[in-house]
């Protein structure tokens, strides 16, 4: 495995005029990642639902859904040229995808040459099951790449440790959490969870949030968070576990290095073993009356 300098995105919603004005915006941030000397660019979920007020419908949240999922084809190819333009491997924030009269909330990871590989969020909001009928999708995995196995907990899905920890028991060192939060108390549920992965798994999370505001859009009207990297709490990382972090709700982006050799001097000599003393299953938990 070798180390990985990420580019962070948070990432500014407008709302645009169509598929190409998005493209564009994702142009200038692969740019500027690169020049950061990044490998890797990620932005938040549902970042692409700012294409909706380019659409007739705009406002209502289910309308706005159906329109950007029948664009997400074409969204696909192209942030895959994209990717390929820039050499840089990418998760272009998720994808609402509609497969036989459903729409799952579809996270690509893309790499330099085009190549593809999927992850669907598995934990749906209320938002997404009870406005949007979003549909939960497959589990966990992982993935392949010159950095090593790494694994995407989408937003919601950061917030519950056995998924993550699935991904981590499967070789993940690294998790990517693209989020989209329209308060502070969804981001910070967000980012509190993604640090206590982080720490549980003596591995690295990070995490990329939709900030601004939309007034015209039903979906993605609101947004707060910042992005960040976090990792272990214990030798040889920050106090805090917090690695980088931009400013609150200020579109930038956030570079991080992720070493996954500081995860394995962690794991073999840290102060604690979070991450192998971690158990197989939880113990028995006897009731006990008083006596």
């Amino acid at each position: 495995m070798t180390r990985l300098r990420l580019a962070l995105a948070q990432y500014m919603v407008t709302g645009v005029s169509g598929p190409g004005a998005f493209l564009d915006k994702l142009d200038g941030l692969l740019a500027e990642a690169k020049t950061g000397g990044a490998d890797m660019l990620v932005l938040p979920e549902y970042a692409c639902m700012e294409l909706a007020a380019g659409y007739p419908g705009a406002g209502d949240a289910r309308a706005e859904l159906a329109s950007v999922a029948a664009a997400a084809p074409d969204l696909l190819a192209g942030c895959r040229a994209a990717a390929a333009a820039h050499g840089l491997w990418l998760l272009p924030g998720t994808l609402p995808w509609a497969t036989q009269g459903r729409v799952h909330n579809r996270a690509p990871l893309i790499a330099p040459d085009g190549r593809l590989a999927v992850q669907e969020k598995s934990t749906m909001t209320r938002f997404e099951a009870e406005q949007w009928g979003v549909c939960p999708g497959a589990a966990p995995r992982v993935f392949a790449t010159p950095f090593g196995t790494i694994g995407i907990a989408i937003c919601y899905d950061v917030e519950f440790p056995l998924l993550v920890r699935a991904q981590i028991a499967a070789g993940a060192w690294l998790i990517l959490a693209p989020s989209c939060t329209d308060s502070l108390h969804g981001f910070n549920r967000v980012q509190l969870s993604a640090r206590a992965r982080a720490l549980e798994n003596q591995c690295f999370v990070a995490v990329a949030p939709t900030v601004g505001a939309a007034p015209g859009l039903a979906s993605v009207d609101e947004n707060h968070g910042y992005a960040a990297l976090f990792g272990p709490v214990d030798r040889g990382f920050p106090e805090d576990g917090v690695i980088a972090a931009g400013p609150l709700d200020v579109p930038c982006l956030v570079f991080a290095e992720a070493d996954p050799d500081r995860l394995a001097a962690v794991r073999a000599d840290g102060a604690v073993r979070n991450h192998r003393d971690w158990a197989a299953s939880p113990p028995e938990c006897p009731l006990i009356q008083p006596e």
